[in-house]
C-alpha cells in the first residue's frame, strides 16, 4: 500500500533524524528477540527427534513415557535420565557414563560402537526459562559465568532470561496502556474542546473529581481483593491513567474550532465527528504526540515501581521492577543492580528518542535534510 506525500514526508523527516531511526531500528531488534523469548531462552527443546519422530516441546506436552520413560508426568528435558531415553535410545550404558555415551550417539548414532536409534534436541541459546532453577551449588544469588552470563538472583533464576521476558512484558504491558489510554483522553479531550460550553463544565469537574482519587491506594486495594494479573493491571493503569491527554488535546480542539476551514466544513454539511478527527484532529496530532513519550516511560515506571513495592504483577512473572528490589536487597550482589541499570536506562532511551522523532515527523514546521 503507497504511502500518501503527506506520510511520504513525514516518513522522510523521521528517516534524517538519524538518532530517532538508529533507535527505532535497535528497538524493533531487541522486540522482536523478547517476542521471541520462548525460542531464545527456555528450559525445554526446541525440536526433539527421538525414533524417527519429531516433538516440539515448546509448544505441546510430552510425558516422559513418550520417549520410553516409566512416568506419565512432562519430561524433564534438562536431566541426563532424560537425555539418554533421547539421544541414546535409553541405552543401559549412558547411566554409567552419560557425557562420553550422550557425545558419542549424537555424533556417529552409535553406543560403544553398537548402532542406536540415536536422536538429537535441538536447544535454545539460553537453556533457562524466566522461571527456571538454576544448579549453582548452593550459591544464590550467583555471579556471572559461561552458564548465567548476568548471574543468578536470589532464588536461583538466570537474571538474562528474566530480562529477555521482562523487556517484552513492560514494553508490551506499556504500549497496550498507552494505546487505550490515548484513545480515552484524544476522545474526551476532542468532545470537550469541540463542544465547549456546558459540555466542557461537566468534563472539567469529572475530571477533577477523579483526578483527586488516591491511585496507589486504590490499587492497593483492588490487588488485596482480586489477585495479581497482567490485565488487571491494565484495567487500573487505564482507569486512571486516560485523563493525561485531556487537558492538551482540549486546549488544541477549543483553538481549532473556529478557524475559517471549520467553519467552511460547518457550512458544508460535513458532520461533527468529521470535522472533529479528520480536520482538527490531525493539527493536533504534534502537541498529543509530544506528551506520548512521557506516558510511555511513566506507564514503564508506574509498573516497575508497584512491582518493587510489591502491589503490581504476580511474584512468580519476569518483573523488572522485582529484579530491581533484589539488588536493593542484595548489595553484595551488584550484578543485579547493574543489570536492572542499564535494562531500564536503554529501553526508557530508545523510546524517548522514538518518539521525538515521531513528533518531528509530525510536526509541519520542521524539515530535516
Amino acid at each position: 500500500m503507497a504511502l500518501s506525500p503527506l506520510n511520504q514526508r513525514r516518513w522522510r523527516n523521521f528517516r534524517s533524524n538519524r538518532r530517532a531511526y538508529w533507535s527505532l531500528m535497535i528497538f524493533l531488534v531487541l522486540y522482536s528477540v523478547s517476542l521471541c523469548a520462548e525460542l531464545v531462552a527456555n528450559d525445554k527443546p526446541i525440536l526433539v527427534k527421538h525414533n524417527g519422530g519429531y516433538y516440539v516441546p515448546i509448544a505441546r506436552f510430552y510425558p516422559e513415557k513418550a520417549f520410553g520413560g516409566d512416568l506419565r508426568t512432562e519430561a524433564k528435558y534438562s536431566t541426563v535420565e532424560v537425555q539418554c531415553l533421547i539421544v541414546a535410545a535409553g541405552s543401559l550404558d549412558c547411566w554409567d557414563d552419560p557425557e562420553g555415551v550422550l557425545a558419542e550417539a549424537t555424533a556417529n548414532g552409535t553406543v560403544l560402537g553398537q548402532p542406536v536409534k540415536a536422536g538429537w534436541m535441538l536447544w535454545p541459546p539460553i537453556r533457562y526459562k524466566y522461571n527456571s532453577i538454576v544448579d549453582t551449588g548452593g550459591v544464590a544469588p550467583g555471579p556471572p559465568s559461561a552458564q548465567n552470563l548476568l548471574g543468578t538472583d536470589d532464588t536461583s533464576r538466570d537474571v538474562l532470561a528474566r530480562v529477555i521476558y521482562g523487556f517484552r512484558l513492560s514494553i508490551t504491558f506499556a504500549l497496550i496502556v498507552t494505546a487505550l489510554t490515548s484513545i480515552i483522553g484524544i476522545t474526551a479531550g476532542a468532545v470537550q474542546g469541540y463542544f465547549g460550553g456546558l459540555t466542557d463544565l461537566i468534563f472539567q469537574r469529572i475530571i477533577e473529581l477523579w483526578s483527586s482519587i488516591p491511585t496507589l491506594y486504590v490499587i492497593i486495594i483492588v490487588t488485596a481483593v482480586w489477585s495479581k494479573s497482567f490485565w488487571l493491571m491494565v484495567s487500573l493503569m487505564v482507569i486512571f491513567g486516560w485523563t493525561g491527554l485531556v487537558g492538551l488535546v482540549r486546549a488544541e480542539f477549543l483553538r481549532a474550532r473556529n478557524f475559517e476551514y471549520v467553519r467552511a466544513a460547518r457550512a458544508l454539511g460535513v458532520t461533527d465527528g468529521q470535522i472533529m478527527f479528520r480536520h482538527v484532529l490531525p493539527n493536533a496530532m504534534v502537541a498529543t504526540l509530544t506528551m506520548l513519550p512521557f506516558i510511555i516511560t511513566g506507564t514503564i515506571g508506574a509498573l516497575a515501581t508497584l512491582d518493587y513495592l510489591g502491589f503490581g504483577l504476580p511474584s512468580s512473572s519476569p518483573s523488572l521492577g522485582q529484579l530491581s528490589r533484589q539488588a536493593q536487597q542484595n548489595l553484595q550482589a551488584p550484578w543485579l543492580g547493574f543489570t536492572a541499570f542499564f535494562t531500564f536506562a536503554i529501553m526508557l532511551s530508545l523510546l524517548v528518542f522514538i518518539f521525538e522523532g515521531v513528533r518531528d515527523a509530525f510536526d509541519p514546521r520542521k524539515t530535516f535534510r
